[in-house]
């Protein structure tokens, strides 16, 4: 059963979603909006993936040792989303007696995209990109190899997608939707940029020029620090078009707090 959903408004979307009865569908806790008064809400630790599906039945093994597994395999899921800055919980919504309506939104003003899977491609999405997904959908945390992830900053942790069925993400200003393929196979973009690509994709990130003047000038007044994120092969990549890093410093200008200048790069002011 395909998951009805309406993405509305301009600068700062939500999604509406229209809930069946028997549909599941759940997001992270700090994105739901509202609800019906026929939508149940129900906070877990567990993620769709190994118990986050409606309990009761019988899969799995019973008695203590299914149980113990089961806590255990909620608890490495808390585990790894906590360790990748992401919430503890989830929260699911079921429609009883009827068709139900729950609404869902970003953090950040900007853009949102529901995207279907059909089991044969992962998703995978930057840190907070996630909104919402049917609970058909599973829910992991992929993490980058070391030197990627150490020198690409929102890169190093990924939301990880997978199943069938709908999924919402959420970014910052507007999407640009490109295929690498298009452009000779390979595209370089400012690594806060990236918010979700299709598995086939290969990730990674690479020094802005090289250790000598003009890479220094790249780093120091360029605005992108010293790294850029890659993006290499044939699918679907969506970018965002506003960084958080480029918005926390024009708030911080704002109020009087930026003291670097005009220069950005490696004199950026970080939020934090």
């Amino acid at each position: 059963m395909t998951l009805q959903q309406e993405i509305v408004g301009n600068a700062m979307q939500m999604a509406v979603v229209n809930l069946q009865p028997g549909q599941t569908v759940y997001c992270e806790a700090g994105k739901f909006l509202f609800k019906t008064v026929n939508v149940t809400m129900e906070t877990r630790l567990s993620g769709p993936q190994g118990g986050g599906r409606p309990q009761g039945g019988g899969g799995g093994g019973g008695g203590m040792g299914g149980m113990l597994r089961q806590a255990m395999g909620t608890a490495m899921q808390a585990g790894q989303r906590a360790l990748a800055g992401e919430s503890l919980a989830f929260q699911y919504f079921n429609a009883q007696g009827g068709e139900g309506t729950v609404g869902f939104a970003g953090v950040l003003p900007g853009e949102m995209r529901a995207l279907e899977l059909d089991g044969t491609r992962a998703w995978f999405a930057e840190k907070d990109a996630f909104v919402a997904a049917e609970s058909s959908v599973d829910f992991g945390i992929a993490f980058q190899g070391g030197r990627t992830g150490m020198s690409g900053g929102e890169g190093f942790i990924l939301e990880k997608f997978t199943g069938h069925g709908t999924v919402i993400i959420a970014g910052a200003g507007n999407f640009i939707d490109l295929n690498p393929a298009d452009f000779g196979g390979r595209i370089e973009v400012d690594t806060g940029c990236v918010v979700a690509f299709e598995e086939g994709i290969q990730y990674g990130v690479q020094r802005v020029g090289g250790l000598n003047r003009q890479g220094l000038m790249n780093a120091v007044f360029g605005g992108e620090g010293l790294s850029l994120a890659t993006l290499e092969g044939n699918g679907r990549v969506i970018l965002q078009s506003l960084t958080i890093e480029s918005l926390a410093n024009a708030l911080k200008k704002a109020q009087g707090g930026d003291k670097q200048g005009p220069t950005g790069g490696l004199f950026s002011t970080h939020a934090g």
